[in-house]
């Protein structure tokens, strides 16, 4: 099985820019024609793999670039920034991209022979092998087969979870079904972070949260997602701001109120730092480019 038979698939069922969810539970496919242009956002645990393209991804400190020769793997919710590296309007950047579910992961690794978690950073990459590319070009060809997918599909996603978990990324892959490994861990104190991220905390209570050591948990944390818990909240609240300015129309002030910001002033100079550009300009050059704000 070849790149080229999934990028077709994908091609087919993205027909503009964007990441769209499709009709099979936790499958996505994403079409970019243009190179350059920094998406936001928080990536879900997910296996990703590029039929078409390159792509870079900043993720804190952490940079990671990759082709069709390579597949991602995610392992926990992490705010990061994509950029499309080669791309054009006649060969789009096309990437397919399966959200993992941690009870699928726990009732698979329950009948595999046990094997060592890995825990470190949230973000790996590995060879792309022709079996993993062939299963995902079965269950991207099932959009086109409605009356067949809803029964042929959780078996095909469960082979690609299987070839996962008894791969190279098997150990990153595992830790997201094993509540008490680190990621774990670390997965609930990020839990906590998004529900209540307009909130103040403390590094005691979030290692509380993820039942760790002060020290151990800010350790585990900066190795799991290249950034502090600080840096990860204010991605979270200066992701948020952004979309309620696009969505709500709300000035800036207002809207760095919102996410917990006391002083405007900071808001706007963190907001630059991230995005590039103060808040109205930013949202100017978005509105100008719809497609770029329904990535983010």
């Amino acid at each position: 099985m070849s790149h080229q038979a999934l990028a077709d698939l994908i091609a087919r069922y993205a027909e503009t820019d964007g990441l769209f969810e499709t009709e099979i539970p936790r499958l996505g496919v994403v079409r970019w024609s243009s190179q350059g242009e920094p998406v936001h956002m928080v990536q879900r645990p997910a296996l990703c793999i590029i039929a078409q393209g390159a792509k870079r991804v900043l993720m804190g400190e952490a940079v990671i670039e990759y082709g069709p020769a390579s597949y991602l793997v995610a392992s926990l919710d992490l705010p990061i920034t994509g950029t499309v590296m080669q791309a054009s309007r006649e060969e789009p950047y096309l990437c397919f991209c399966l959200y993992l579910d941690p009870p699928i992961l726990s009732d698979i690794a329950l009948a595999l022979p046990p094997s060592p978690v890995q825990d470190g950073p949230a973000m790996s990459l590995q060879p792309v092998t022709p079996e993993l590319l062939d299963a995902a070009t079965r269950l991207t060809a099932l959009l086109g087969q409605p009356d067949s997918a809803p029964l042929l599909a959780p078996l095909i996603e469960r082979e690609l979870l299987v070839r996962l978990m008894t791969g190279p990324s098997g150990g990153i892959v595992r830790a997201i079904a094993a509540g008490e490994s680190r990621t774990g861990q670390i997965a609930r104190a990020i839990a906590w972070l998004k529900a209540h991220f307009r909130e103040p905390f403390s590094g005691p209570m979030l290692a509380q949260i993820a039942g760790m050591s002060v020290s151990s948990f800010h350790d585990h944390f900066r190795r799991a997602t290249a950034m502090t818990p600080l840096q990860y909240q204010k991605q979270l609240r200066l992701q948020e701001a952004r979309s309620l300015m696009l969505a709500d129309r709300l000035d800036a002030a207002e809207a760095g109120f919102r996410v917990g910001y006391d002083s405007p002033s900071q808001f706007s100079r963190e907001y630059r730092r991230l995005f590039g550009a103060p808040p109205q300009r930013d949202l100017s050059r978005l509105r100008a480019r719809p497609q770029v704000a329904l990535a983010i």
